[in-house]
């Protein structure tokens, strides 16, 4: 016999659901929550509600606003930039330690991700493709052996997910990153640690310029 898998805790679950929403772009900046309807909506009672949004206001996902409950974070070009700033150093170093100890295995799993992005990329559907880039990059932390460098990223890349999710489009696609990742994957497959290191570094500051130069649009459209 097989002990039980509980199931996630209630409040959990609820900010799960209620990130996921805020990082897809079905909540919008701005748009307002209240625990009473959160509670209505999912059924439950205000309790794991508050638990829930309380998580995703340290998160920086929500913010107060007043008697009216809270309202998702705004979006903010210098700190997506920031971000992205962070990212590259994490970036840089899984990739660096991954090109050391790279296997044929990791190799087939690499270009087995590059051919699942490259698929993501030219159906035009921008979840897909935003989900297949950030599992490349996972797959590097990964490769690196060091998993404190993934739970690191881990919170960052929830706020990047969100940022993609605004400014890109159909259109946007044509900008088409998995030839920088195949670049990657072959200086990984080649143990050339420098090399690895630059161009995840790279690739991370210049979709840094890319996406907060779009983000700019976005925000004084919505302004």
């Amino acid at each position: 016999m097989k002990p039980f898998v509980p199931e996630p805790d209630l409040s959990e679950r609820i900010h799960d659901s209620v990130l996921e929403a805020i990082c897809n772009g079905t909540l919008k900046a701005g748009a307002r929550l209240t625990q009473e309807e959160l509670a209505q909506q999912f059924g439950v009672s205000r309790q794991p509600v508050l638990q829930a949004m309380m998580l995703l206001r340290r998160g920086g996902f929500l913010v107060d606003a007043g008697r009216k409950g809270v309202c998702v974070a705004p979006l903010d070009v210098e700190r997506a930039r920031n971000l992205y700033g962070v990212r590259g150093a994490l970036d840089g170093a899984a990739a660096r330690l991954a090109a050391a100890r790279y296997t044929p295995h990791l190799a087939q799993r690499g270009r087995a991700l590059l051919d699942v992005g490259r698929r993501a990329a030219s159906s035009g559907h921008v979840p897909s493709a935003i989900e297949a880039d950030i599992d490349f990059h996972l797959f590097v932390y990964e490769a690196s052996g060091n998993p404190l460098i993934s739970e690191t990223a881990h919170p960052h890349w929830q706020h990047l997910r969100r940022v993609m999710a605004a400014v890109l489009s159909e259109d946007d696609l044509r900008i088409n990153v998995w030839d920088e990742h195949e670049g990657i994957l072959r200086a990984l497959e080649a143990g050339q640690v420098d090399e690895a290191e630059a161009l995840c570094r790279g690739h991370a500051e210049q979709m840094a310029d890319i996406l907060t130069g779009r983000l700019k649009v976005v925000i004084s459209r919505a302004a």
